[in-house]
């Protein structure tokens, strides 16, 4: 059935011709207005270099004194002019009738359009799985949260960590500012200190460990010495004898 239709259909535009679509029939009206419109204003202009002319024949005749020549003349200006009144408005109507068209064609298209697109539209609602969206939303959102989480713990580690050098810092820049307050130059005070000065502690130190082991050797003495008289006085003078 749907076969036959398309063969008659054939036949009549072969017959007739082709069918022409809105599209078609306004760019055709539009190329005519157009035309007619270039054919006004070419008329125009004739008519306008016809009135100069006049206007100079009529000064020249004036000035011979032909006034019956100047007032024939004088009713064709007239009418050239109002001839050229006419072709301003009947182009002003055409390019009226002329924009009409062409705010027709801009709607087609932008029906055209819009056809394409909603039909675009249904089809990606029909091939769009709502539950599976459903589910890579409740992903990335879960995603998203841990990755928060874990950026936030970090955050707070690093900060922990570098809290200590921070405090450090802030002493030592707090320390730094009292001494510049007071005048004094830490660095400074180190290059300006002689060398003698951190050997003299030494050698103090050393002075009272030589008489500490010069009263031990005294008193090492001095206790033989006793345990010798002790000795002696208890053997008596047989053993002095003797010996």
């Amino acid at each position: 059935m749907q076969k036959r239709r398309k063969e008659k259909l054939s036949i009549m535009s072969f017959i007739f011709g082709k069918r022409k679509t809105p599209a078609e029939i306004l760019r055709e009206n539009k190329r005519m207005l157009d035309k007619s419109i270039r054919e006004i204003e070419r008329e125009r202009q004739g008519l306008q270099s016809q009135e100069k002319k006049l206007i100079l024949e009529i000064k020249k005749n004036a000035k011979q004194g032909q006034m019956g020549a100047v007032r024939v003349m004088a009713k064709d200006l007239v009418r050239t002019r109002h001839q050229i009144e006419k072709f301003y408005k009947l182009k002003s109507q055409l390019q009226g009738v002329s924009l009409r068209i062409q705010t027709l064609k801009s709607t087609q298209a932008m029906g055209e359009a819009m056809k394409g697109v909603t039909k675009a539209m249904g089809q990606m609602n029909r091939e769009m799985n709502l539950p599976s969206l459903h589910k890579i939303l409740q992903e990335f959102e879960r995603e998203n949260e841990k990755m928060e989480l874990i950026t936030e713990v970090m955050e707070e580690t690093m900060d922990d960590a570098l809290e200590g050098d921070e405090e450090e810092e802030e002493t030592e820049e707090l320390v730094n500012q009292v001494l510049d307050e007071i005048g004094i130059d830490i660095n400074q005070e180190l290059l300006n200190a002689p060398s003698t000065a951190v050997a003299s502690p030494a050698a103090k130190t050393k002075e009272p460990q030589v008489e500490t082991v010069g009263n031990d050797d005294a008193g090492i003495d001095g206790d033989l010495r006793a345990r010798d008289s002790s000795f002696t006085g208890k053997t008596g003078p047989h053993f002095q004898h003797a010996v």
